[in-house]
């Protein structure tokens, strides 16, 4: 039965991800665009819920568009090299007034509690301070960077000691030198590299674009760094996108374990992300998302949960508890972020050198992509492995499918003996048979 309200189921299948989330740390960069726009109140919003539910926050924003609108309106045009602009002292004076004026905003819309508001109640601290030292980019190239900058180290320590308090840190994208000199930085590097120093759970970047598509047009939700890279270098060097592929390839790279890339224009996005399972933009990560893996017993909840409307419907065997934590050993899944979203096992008959398929099922809402194919390749392999050299599958109701991928109808009496003694002909299985 449909829920009244629709929010009440959402926030039950949430749940995990609440407590997944808790106590964990999170860098998430608002560009200037975002900060420049009314998405901002709800941003900051979404940022005090996730404090609230004991995510630990660094909040690095960004000041490209208002410092750019600062400098057309003075008539100042900045060099360019490269995607940066050459941070003179006339260009600074405006970066340190504008980066000063946004992290006052910030905080004090942080503490913004009136009633009917979504911080009513919540009592926040935020903090900033000098927590990312700099050095100057230098000379390039032939062009002096001047005060334009890059990171040098990141005072991790304090960061985390103001994240243990129960503070949330904001980081602006200023660094400052042991010289006492401040230099304008790529607020995206300053992500990366806090990310890094902290070993965050999640980097999340949000920008223009609602995360990265394949040349049809379809989301790419999960990258490896090598393969974010080959978009990253077909990207104009300097753009949002050049910047936020460099930043989540090198935080990938260096131990971070998952980098989000999100529009700041969804409404949806960064809850969306966090708190459903398949997300909303694009994630590049070293771990793989989704894997095809060895079953194990803290699988069999996840199993029976997997199996029971197959069973229900008729079209599987209904299996116990006690009979999958037996045979647990046989089986294989497809983990999607913890949740079993496909298996299969292989139950072998090794003196008629015979395998039988059994137990193949994937979830409805994940039947798309070739996860059947997937798990019919490497029970497969694995039958291979064993010396093997027929398989075998009992169905009511798939019969073409396996047909289409090289089983051929057959008898029960092609069965091994001891499966022969115990098929079912009240079932009246179709046995499925396909040569190694």
């Amino acid at each position: 039965m449909d829920s009244r309200f629709p929010f009440v189921d959402w926030f039950r299948h949430s749940s995990p991800y609440v407590n997944a989330h808790r106590g964990k740390t999170f860098v998430i960069l608002i560009e200037g665009e975002a900060m420049a726009s009314s998405r901002r109140g709800q941003l900051l919003q979404d940022l005090a819920l996730l404090h609230t539910l004991g995510v630990r926050v660094v909040l690095v924003y960004g000041i490209r568009p208002q410092v750019g609108a600062a400098l057309e309106t003075d008539g100042i045009t900045p060099m360019r090299v490269g995607g940066r602009w050459v941070a003179d002292r006339q260009i600074m004076d405006h970066v340190e007034r504008i980066a000063a004026i946004q992290r006052l905003e910030l905080e004090a819309q942080l503490s913004l509690g009136l009633p009917n508001t979504p911080l009513h109640g919540v009592e926040l601290t935020a903090v900033s301070g000098n927590l990312v030292t700099a050095k100057p980019l230098g000379v390039r190239g032939g062009v002096d960077f001047d005060h334009s900058g890059e990171v040098r180290r990141v005072r991790s320590q304090a960061i985390e000691s103001l994240l243990a308090g129960g503070n949330l840190v904001i980081l602006p994208p200023l660094g400052y030198s042991r010289t006492g000199e401040i230099f304008d930085l790529d607020a995206s590097e300053i992500a990366q590299h806090v990310a890094v120093s902290l070993r965050a759970d999640k980097l999340i970047l949000l920008g223009e674009s609602a995360g990265l598509h394949d040349d049809s047009g379809q989301l790419q939700r999960q990258l490896t760094p090598d393969e974010a890279d080959t978009l990253r270098e077909r990207a104009t060097p300097g753009s949002e996108l050049s910047r936020h592929l460099g930043a989540a390839c090198g935080a990938a790279r260096h131990g971070v374990g998952r980098t989000h890339l999100l529009s700041w224009h969804d409404h949806d996005a960064l809850l969306g992300e966090l708190f459903t399972r398949d997300g909303i933009g694009t994630m590049i990560t070293q771990n793989h998302y989704e894997q095809l893996r060895q079953a194990v017993l803290d699988d069999v909840g996840g199993l029976l949960a997997l199996l029971k409307p197959l069973e229900a419907s008729g079209m599987l065997v209904a299996r116990t508890r006690e009979r999958l934590e037996h045979e647990i050993e046989d089986y294989i899944v497809i983990d999607r972020d913890g949740m079993a979203i496909g298996c299969a096992a292989l139950h072998g008959y090794a003196d008629a050198r015979m395998g039988e398929l059994a137990c193949l099922a994937v979830h409805d809402d994940y039947r798309r992509g070739a996860r059947g194919e997937t798990l019919l390749e490497e029970i497969e392999r694995r039958a291979r492995r064993q010396g093997l050299t027929q398989l075998f599958a009992l169905t009511t109701h798939t019969t073409h499918w396996f047909v289409e991928r090289g089983f051929s109808i057959a008898s029960p009496e092609a069965l091994p003996d001891l499966k022969r003694e115990t098929y079912n002909q009240a079932r009246r299985s179709k046995v499925l048979l396909k040569s190694l």
